[in-house]
């Protein structure tokens, strides 16, 4: 608010760490204001996080009228995937939110963490892109040169490594130990991910790639979807689990606004199934199929327009791969078992004392409170991932009969 009242003109382009933090920024901002009345020049108040509907989104990149100013208020996608015009101003609190994988646990983790100084340059150079800029850092210099890591950590080094490790061993690269890694991965990580492999079916006991690892190689989908795709086929029900795993290719399916969270609650538990979060997703993918794929449906249904479409582009591709491998497409009923063929050790189980216990390390989780199954809270389920954000949460879950 000192800037927008004490600094000449331009644009204000502020970081933070995910939507929670940045819908409650937009909040108190849009009060300030009201309580400023017409004292000060109108500030136009806009977030951008992944989960914005994209009409939402692109409203960041209209030219500031005159007179006002604009303040974007935004995750690190605004680091270097974006670049806004106008904007003079940045404000950098020195932090951002990664994913980091566990592979001992089989945790994902959203965890904030102090970004490096690669990222702080970055950031810096936002302002004043077409003119001279301020970078406003809320953290001493100490912190930068002694607490901040020069760059960022690789990526490699924090996700969970199934799919490279599978198409590695498609390749004949077998003793991923002594590959030639850029940014060489935990030793750990890679045993992990082995294991999985291994207990899908995918690896031999010599650590070579079976025929159904083979297969499974053919698909750009983590080894659990594609071993649950091919199991599908014999299952006489790929047509479902062709749409199903599309679904969750996606990200968020399901759009919340801050003034109108009652009523997209309200619409999105009227697609929940009483299985569970996936067969939710067919459910909505459904109805967006017998509404003719509308737009004016996903925004009455409060549904990411963008987000199906790049479901429906992912099943066209899905589709097209099992075409070329003269594998049956096979529409069916109920998918219990399918789902269990690939995320079997995903497994949990009620806990009297609360929650759930995973099977393969009993470990306490809960089930996310925006699944389909968090008021149910069934006694046996399986989730697609572990997340760790306040809690260990099991997502897009399913009900193990």
């Amino acid at each position: 608010m000192q800037i927008h009242i004490n600094e000449p003109e331009g644009d204000i382009l502020v970081f933070l760490t995910g939507q929670e933090e940045i819908d409650y920024a937009c909040q108190c901002l849009d009060e300030k204001m009201k309580r400023l009345g017409k004292s000060v020049p109108q500030l136009i108040v806009l977030p951008v996080y992944s989960a914005l509907p994209s009409e939402m989104q692109s409203e960041i990149f209209k030219p500031t009228p005159p007179g006002k100013r604009k303040v974007v208020v935004a995750t690190n996608i605004a680091e270097a995937s974006l670049t806004i015009d106008g904007i003079f101003y940045v404000i950098d609190p020195g932090f951002g939110k990664q994913n980091v994988y566990n592979p001992k646990l089989g945790l994902e983790s959203h965890v904030v963490t102090p970004i490096s100084q690669a990222s702080a340059k970055q950031r810096a150079g936002r302002a004043g892109r077409t003119g001279p800029g301020k970078c406003y850092r809320l953290y001493t210099d100490f912190a930068y040169n002694y607490e901040m890591s020069p760059a960022s950590i690789p990526e490699i080094q924090r996700i969970n490594l199934g799919v490279t490790t599978l198409t590695l061993k498609a390749m004949e690269i077998n003793d991923l130990f002594a590959f030639k890694f850029m940014d060489p991965p935990s030793p750990q990580a890679l045993i992990s991910s082995m294991q999985q492999l291994y207990s899908l079916g995918a690896l031999d006991e010599e650590g070579i790639l079976t025929k159904l690892g083979q297969k499974m190689a053919e698909f750009p989908l983590e080894p659990p979807l594609s071993k649950m795709l091919l199991a599908s086929i014999d299952l006489g029900c790929s047509d479902e689990i062709l749409m199903i795993i599309a679904m969750t290719q996606t990200g968020n399916i399901f759009y919340r606004p801050r003034e109108r969270q009652a009523k997209a609650d309200e619409k999105k538990a009227k697609f929940f199934e009483p299985e569970g979060d996936q067969l939710t997703l067919l459910a909505v993918y459904k109805a967006w199929k017998e509404n003719n794929f509308s737009a004016q449906w996903c925004y009455e249904n409060f549904v990411q327009v963008r987000s199906l479409k790049r479901a429906q582009d992912v099943r066209n591709q899905l589709l097209s791969l099992m075409d070329r491998y003269k594998l049956d497409v096979v529409s069916a009923g109920n998918n219990y078992t399918k789902i269990t063929a690939g995320f079997f050790f995903h497994a949990a189980r009620k806990d009297p004392q609360g929650g759930y216990r995973t099977i393969v390390d009993n470990q306490p989780v809960y089930i996310h409170p925006a699944s389909a199954l968090f008021q149910r809270q069934p006694d046996w389920v399986i989730y697609h991932e572990l997340v760790m954000t306040t809690k260990e949460y099991i997502c897009e879950v399913t009900v193990n009969l």
